[in-house]
C-alpha cells in the first residue's frame, strides 16, 4: 500500500509507482498503435470503408462508464470493509490485553495471552495471503503452542481458541472473577467476527461474469473507436483513443486490484505494517521492548 503526501499537481501527472499504468501499458500501446494504423488507412480495411461515426460510441461509452462505476464502487466497498475489519482487530486485541492487565489478579500471566494475540494477527495475515506463517509463529510462540498449531488448518481460529483457554484457566484458578468473564469474552467474540469477515472477503470474489463483460466491452469499444472518430477528427484520432483507452483500462485494472484487498499489489492493504503496529502496541502495553519491524518497500511506501 502506498501512503504519502499528495504531490504537486504537476508531479501528479507523472506519478508512475502506485498508478495502474505499468499494468495497462502494453494494451494501451497496442490500442494506440492500432488507432494510428486506422488513421493512416483512413478507416479502410482491405479497400472497404467501415461506416462508423461517434454516435453509437457516445451511447455505449455512457453505459460502460456506469457499469465501471458500479464495479469499482463494489470493489472499494470490499476494500474498505477489509480495512474496517483490521481496525477492529487492533481495537479488540488492545481491549483484551487491557482487561487482562486491569481485571485479572495475576498480571504476570498476561504476556502469554499477548503473544497468542500477536500470533493471531500474523497468522491471519498469512492465511489471507496464502503464505507460510512458520517464521512468525516460531518467533512468538512456545514449542508446545507451535506443536499444537502445526496440524491446524485454520491457525488464526486455533489461536483464538488458545486465547479463550487462557481466560478459562485463569477463571478456574480464581485469578479472574466469574462475573468478569463475559466482559473479556466480548473482545474474543469480535475477533472471531473479524476473522470470519476477512475469510468471507478473501474467499468470495465479485462474480467472474462482471469481469468478463467489462473486459470484452472495453476492448471492443477501444478497437472500434478509431473507425468512428477518424472521419471527424482525422490525425487527432490516436490521441483521443489513447486518452479514452487509458481511462477505461485504468478503471478496469483498479477495480480488479481493489477487489482483492489482502494482496501484495501497491494499492492493497499494508498488512505487514498493520501487523507490526498491532504487535508494537500490545508489547508496549505489557512493558516489553517493541520490535523494530521494517515493512517491505514494495508493499508499504511512506514518502
Amino acid at each position: 500500500m502506498i501512503v504519502r503526501p499528495r504531490p504537486h499537481w504537476l508531479r501528479m501527472l507523472f506519478v508512475w509507482r502506485g498508478s495502474v499504468l505499468p499494468d495497462i501499458l502494453p494494451q494501451l500501446l497496442g490500442t494506440t498503435a492500432f488507432a494510428i494504423l486506422v488513421t493512416v488507412l483512413h478507416g479502410r480495411l482491405f479497400e472497404w470503408k467501415i461506416p462508423l461515426n461517434f454516435v453509437p460510441f457516445s451511447l455505449i461509452g455512457l453505459t460502460l462508464a456506469i457499469f465501471l462505476g458500479f464495479r469499482n464502487g463494489t470493489s472499494y466497498a470490499r476494500y474498505w470493509e477489509a480495512r474496517t475489519l483490521w481496525g477492529s482487530v487492533l481495537n479488540e486485541t488492545r481491549a483484551l490485553v487491557r482487561q487482562a492487565l486491569t481485571l485479572a489478579d495475576a498480571p504476570a500471566d498476561v504476556p502469554l495471552l499477548t503473544v497468542r494475540l500477536i500470533a493471531f494477527v500474523h497468522a491471519l495475515r498469512h492465511q489471507l495471503r496464502g503464505t507460510d506463517p512458520s517464521a512468525d509463529l516460531e518467533r512468538l510462540l512456545s514449542a508446545e503452542d507451535r506443536a499444537r498449531l502445526q496440524a491446524a488448518r485454520f491457525k488464526p481460529a486455533m489461536l483464538l481458541l488458545m486465547a479463550g483457554e487462557w481466560l478459562r484457566d485463569r477463571r478456574q484458578r480464581g485469578a479472574i472473577e466469574p462475573a468478569l468473564v463475559p466482559a473479556m469474552e466480548t473482545p474474543l467474540g469480535r475477533l472471531t467476527d473479524a476473522l470470519g469477515g476477512c475469510e468471507r472477503i478473501a474467499s468470495t470474489p465479485i462474480p467472474f461474469t462482471y469481469a468478463v463483460i467489462i473486459h470484452r466491452t472495453i476492448y471492443l469499444y477501444c478497437v472500434l473507436l478509431p473507425f468512428g472518430l477518424v472521419d471527424a477528427i482525422g490525425p487527432m484520432t490516436p490521441v483521443i483513443v489513447a486518452f479514452i483507452a487509458y481511462t477505461f483500462f485504468a478503471l478496469e485494472a483498479l477495480g480488479a486490484e481493489l477487489e482483492e484487498p489482502f494482496g501484495i499489489q501497491p494499492n492493497d492493504l499494508a498488512l505487514e505494517a498493520m501487523s507490526a503496529m498491532i504487535e508494537s502496541t500490545l508489547r508496549e502495553m505489557i512493558g516489553e521492548p517493541q520490535p523494530v519491524v521494517v515493512a517491505q518497500p514494495d508493499r508499504f511506501i511512506l514518502r
